[in-house]
């Protein structure tokens, strides 16, 4: 089996800090290649990967300004497209822009939808859906007119991040800053709690972080680390009393909340999108309506098994749950062209 792994090129794959559409692209990628498939990665020419790697991209156009995202993007499927012939199936992870070659070769394709926006890119969607095998994250980003192949929930490496016992009294914020995400609505839990909330993740809303954010981090209560990357970030995830998830927006998914859980950190998060699908209420954490509800679970938190969060991130996470999934599709989806192809020739 000769697989195409289409990346985006925002980051690098892996991403060295922020890019989850990346780091899901690279975890799939070196499982499936530990499994013994051919897979090719298409990816920004620094990325890293111990399978093929391919591309023309010579940075990441979030880490590169004279990267221009436009050019570069369409310039990366061409140099996948014009060769997709070699491949038994492209997976795409790199949204709808792929799209537009899908008539134009008869190699089937997967496409991974990272979250459905809106209904604005609905025109990339639905006419390629009898040539395009859709994969939903969640049950709860599934579009009711679109199709879809399967749902499979990410995984991630759960063997990388370590497991913490106690935690510690402090809270944890660890996300954009953004509106979506909720940052301000944590920041009002844990005052309103007494406890010390710590906050990372890039600003991807600089008016927002300058207005809402930045007024409310006085260094002492409420702290603001940034972006943290390796050893910091898995201190950050499994040291917290537990992780604040108080979204604004149905997010599609979520791989802090499964990261923290794979710690042992508890996930007090608002009964949105993906998270009931992901959380068990009472169990993994508490789902919650309100900053006040949140406040309540916060206070409860402690009664939480630490040791029974870690084992329901490993049971139901793993990243080779993930690739198994994928590989069943990938099958799947190259049987069912074989006999399109087929009934096509009157065989």
């Amino acid at each position: 089996m000769r697989i195409a792994m289409l990346a985006p090129i925002a980051w690098r794959t892996p991403p060295r800090h922020y890019g989850p559409w990346e780091l899901v692209t690279s975890l799939l990628t070196e499982a499936l290649f530990a499994r013994g498939v051919d897979v090719t990665l298409f990816a920004t020419l620094d990325s890293v990967t111990a399978a093929r790697l391919d591309g023309v991209v010579p940075a990441p156009y979030n880490e590169d300004p004279q990267i221009d995202a436009k050019v570069w993007e369409f310039r990366h499927l061409a140099h996948l497209f014009e060769q997709a012939d070699r491949f038994d199936l492209i997976h795409n992870q790199a949204d709808f822009p792929a799209h537009a070659f899908a008539n134009l070769t008869g190699t089937p394709i997967v496409t991974t939808i990272h979250g459905f926006s809106s209904d604005r890119i609905l025109p990339m969607y639905l006419p390629y859906q009898d040539r395009v095998s859709y994969v939903a994250i969640s049950a709860a980003d599934r579009h009711p007119a679109l199709r879809y192949a399967a749902t499979i929930h990410h995984g991630i490496a759960v063997e990388t991040f370590p497991f913490d016992s106690a935690g510690s009294e402090d809270l944890l914020f660890f996300g954009r800053i953004h509106p979506d995400k909720g940052p301000v609505e944590a920041i009002a839990a844990a005052r309103a709690s007494g406890l010390r909330l710590h906050m990372y993740g890039i600003v991807q809303d600089e008016d927002y972080h300058v207005r809402q954010v930045a007024p409310l981090i006085d260094g002492e209560v409420i702290r603001y680390h940034g972006v943290a990357g390796g050893a910091a970030r898995l201190a950050a995830l499994g040291r917290a009393r537990a992780l604040l998830h108080l979204i604004n927006f149905d997010e599609p998914f979520g791989l802090s909340v499964v990261e923290a859980m794979a710690c042992g950190t508890p996930v007090i998060a608002m009964r949105r999108g993906a998270m009931p699908e992901l959380i068990e209420d009472g169990m993994t954490g508490f789902l919650v309506d309100s900053v006040d509800e949140a406040v309540e679970a916060i206070a409860r938190v402690g009664g939480i098994d630490r040791a029974a969060v870690r084992h329901a991130a490993v049971e139901r996470f793993g990243v080779a749950r993930m690739a198994d999934e994928y590989l069943a599709l990938y099958r799947r989806t190259i049987a069912a062209e074989a006999r399109r192809r087929a009934s096509a020739d009157g065989v």
